[in-house]
């Protein structure tokens, strides 16, 4: 079976061949399809695209319909994903060889996003927070598949940080031993979701959009080499403030789940839902302007890279 990529008319317009003539910018499906609820959902995934827009690149929000990788989506068939949420899968790199051969739908998590993306030469990524170690890990064992796939495939992924819910010093310290390169953007202190400072540093950090493109240029068109960049953006100053709250709520969430005996797929959607309830939706507000900031970022690096 041949690997089958639709592509919008969008990203068709501006493909030749293998390259494009305009900068692209991939954006994940699961966002719309487990981090929301309708219409919410729907709204902020439409604002990001724009938000993209805005900055002189296009994006390319990747799903699986019927079984065929979709790089971009109309706003259409954002919608289709938005008001059918509950009948996508969830996709990480172990599902998409199942949902494929069964010509399921599914929306694609950060690793699934990074496959595709690469697929289609598609070297920016935006997200939110990338998946990462899990608190209690050393007795579960539950590490995101999100950090191999930063180990090995070759796509740069702008974020703010890893999930909150999430142990950062053991997500850092795994991203190190893998390589990943964790860039802090105008910040040295690594992001911790909803708050701009984990407290643990980034390897290295550029202070503009400029700088990040050099460096992608630099891992990818000179060095050759294979792994993921990690870029961590802070969330907007004016939401910051918001931040230690929606961690006491966390905090609260993690031990519901814990005492629930919730975990593996399972608690990561527990945890946003129940940190949205304790919070009366800040935390929802909070996420949707950081995810907008860093489709800004993505998309100014994406500009730069475009131009070297």
């Amino acid at each position: 079976m041949q690997l089958l990529l639709k592509y919008s008319e969008e990203i068709l317009s501006v493909k030749n061949g293998d390259k494009y003539t305009k900068p692209i910018v991939a954006l994940e499906s699961t966002i719309i399809t487990h981090g929301m609820e309708y219409p919410h959902n729907l709204n902020t995934a439409l604002e990001v695209e724009q938000q993209i827009r805005e900055q002189g690149a296009i994006p390319a929000t990747i799903a699986i319909i019927n079984g065929i990788i979709h790089i971009g989506l109309s706003k259409e068939q954002i919608e289709f994903v938005a008001l059918n949420k509950k009948t996508f899968q969830k996709c990480s790199r172990r599902d998409l060889a199942s949902i494929i051969s069964k010509q399921g739908s599914g929306s694609t998590t950060v690793a699934a996003t990074m496959i595709c993306a690469h697929y289609a030469g598609i070297k920016i990524f935006v997200t939110g927070g990338i998946g990462g170690v899990h608190r209690g890990a050393e007795e579960t064992f539950d590490i995101s598949a999100d950090l191999i796939e930063l180990s090995q495939t070759p796509v740069a992924v702008i974020s703010a940080g890893a999930k909150s819910i999430l142990d950062i010093q053991k997500t850092l310290e795994y991203l190190e031993t893998f390589g990943v390169p964790v860039i802090g953007y105008k910040t040295q202190k690594f992001p911790n979701f909803f708050t701009s400072n984990s407290g643990y540093d980034c390897h290295d950090h550029v202070e503009n959009a400029q700088q990040a493109a050099r460096l992608i240029h630099a891992q990818y068109d000179i060095l050759n080499l294979k792994n993921g960049i990690l870029f961590a953006v802070p969330i907007p100053e004016e939401e910051a403030a918001k931040g230690e709250d929606i961690q006491k709520a966390i905090q609260q969430a993690l031990e519901e789940a814990k005492q629930h005996n919730i975990s593996g797929p399972q608690s990561t959607p527990f945890l946003l839902k129940r940190i949205h309830e304790i919070t009366e939706g800040r935390s929802v507000k909070s996420n949707t302007a950081l995810i907008k900031n860093n489709a800004r970022v993505g998309a100014q690096i994406a500009v730069e890279l475009f131009k070297i």
